[in-house]
């Protein structure tokens, strides 16, 4: 990865590190990356271009429209939807890049571009790398190749993509949720108005709370970081379950009728038996990350089923998933890709997956959930210290052995030094809380020591 690019597109401050400047430049750069690969060749190329809520996003969607159009690329604007939305209307229309203007679950002031290649794939890395260079050679004064006349691109606005989304989402769900009531928590972002209707037209009785975006208070004490108000309110309205998401819509988090937190790890626990059930969880097998519960791998090697996991980030997820067409991936944070419906962690589609179980089985969330029991988890964040040297440490390598040998087959241990800050995670599961606790501060110790 370059400067610019993150695990999830090009994030930061709107109009300090983000400006209108460079979302155009940024655009430019892409259109030019993507007909050097070869994307539109034969072709008058098409973006579709998709933002959340937040007030940012109308002026920095301004700047990557006109970024595109100036390139010569025509432009479909869809409006406020997530961006699984986005990613579905690029590879439904068959659009050779998709642009979503998205900080995700960041705070208001932060935004974000994000990239998608035909079909509505993230961009490969080296892209991402490529439209980096090309943009910081051009924003240092190389000029542009620029079409005039009717070379350059069209823009206009395109109304359907609500419907079309919502349709493909109802459209995929095995069962209706007749019967089920279900507080949904929209973050005043992007599934505000898609989610509430995806899940009515599904036969649920809803509750939406945070569905009322003004551009400034997405993700503002509600959605999938702050499950406070969902609990009260599933309890409040003697809801069967809630579903939270994040200001772009592509995570869920859920909450039973208890008012107990159900996550990422858990929800791709039900999911996982469902689909097996239905005979489309493919080779029997899911994709998780290195961060997934202990707990979460020790449920499904007891039921019979097989866990690859990989890096940190969704985007890992994914291309494990694609190499190999598994059909069910996901985080703990509650980024969960559904391969066979979606192209990304799509919020609203594992919501309405996750109720369609309950409705199917007549159990409660509560009860599905408990397939896997979440063991304690401690994270301590060691600053101040070399972080490239956490894989050649005898020192550490000894003490991280001495750990996992006291913790045993219901424990575990895992160190990640920071890509961006000189501090090294230090990460603990055991059966016990106190355990946990008491390890991971030896081992932080262990850490300071070795390599401050």
């Amino acid at each position: 990865m370059g400067q610019l690019f993150g695990t999830d597109g090009v994030r930061g401050v709107a109009n300090v590190d983000l400006t209108a400047e460079m979302a155009l430049g940024l655009s430019v750069a892409a259109a030019h990356v993507l007909a050097e690969a070869g994307s539109f060749e034969g072709h008058r190329p098409v973006a579709v271009v998709g933002r959340d809520p937040r007030a940012s996003g109308e002026f920095l969607e301004a700047a990557v429209v006109a970024g595109l159009a100036s390139a010569g690329v025509d432009v479909l604007l869809v409006g406020v939807l997530p961006t699984p939305a986005v990613a579905y209307l690029t590879a439904e229309l068959g659009a050779d890049l998709g642009v979503m203007l998205s900080a995700s679950h960041n705070a208001m002031p932060d935004n974000g571009v994000k990239f998608l290649a035909r079909g509505g794939h993230k961009l490969d890395d080296d892209l991402e790398e490529r439209i980096e260079a090309v943009y910081e050679e051009h924003r240092t004064g190389a000029p542009w190749d620029r079409p005039t006349g009717s070379g350059v691109g069209r823009v206009r606005t395109y109304d359907a993509g609500f419907e079309q989304y919502v349709t493909h989402l109802v459209g995929v769900l095995p069962n209706r949720l007749d019967g089920l009531k279900v507080v949904l928590d929209e973050a005043h972002g992007a599934a505000s108005l898609v989610s509430p209707e995806a899940f009515t037209r599904a036969g649920a009785e809803i509750v939406t709370i945070g569905a009322e975006p003004d551009g400034l208070n997405i993700n503002d004490g509600c959605g999938s970081t702050h499950l406070g108000k969902l609990q009260a309110a599933v309890l409040e309205h003697g809801a069967d379950l809630g579903i939270a998401h994040d200001g772009d819509a592509d995570r869920c988090l859920a909450v039973d009728h208890t008012g107990a937190e159900v996550d990422g790890d858990q929800i791709m626990a039900v999911l996982a038996l469902a689909m097996r059930e239905r005979g489309v969880l493919r080779a029997d097998t899911v994709v998780a990350t290195v961060m997934s519960n202990l707990g979460f791998k020790l449920a499904m090697e007891r039921e019979g089923l097989s866990i690859i996991q990989t890096a940190v980030g969704d985007r890992y997820v994914l291309e494990e998933m694609k190499e190999h067409s598994y059909a069910l991936g996901g985080e703990q944070s509650g980024h969960v890709i559904i391969w066979d419906h979606a192209t990304t962690g799509d919020g609203t589609l594992t919501g309405l997956m996750l109720a369609a179980r309950v409705a199917q089985t007549g159990r409660t969330l509560r009860d599905l959930a408990a397939v896997m029991e979440r063991l304690p988890q401690v994270l301590v964040n060691v600053p101040d210290v070399d972080r490239t040297r956490v894989g050649s440490s005898a020192e550490l390598a000894a003490a991280v052995a001495d750990a996992e040998r006291e913790l045993g087959a219901t424990g575990r241990v895992l160190l990640r030094p920071s890509g961006t800050e000189p501090l090294v995670r230090v990460m603990v599961e055991a059966a016990d809380i106190d355990q946990a606790r008491s390890v991971a501060g030896r081992l932080a110790d262990v850490v300071k020591s070795a390599l401050g």
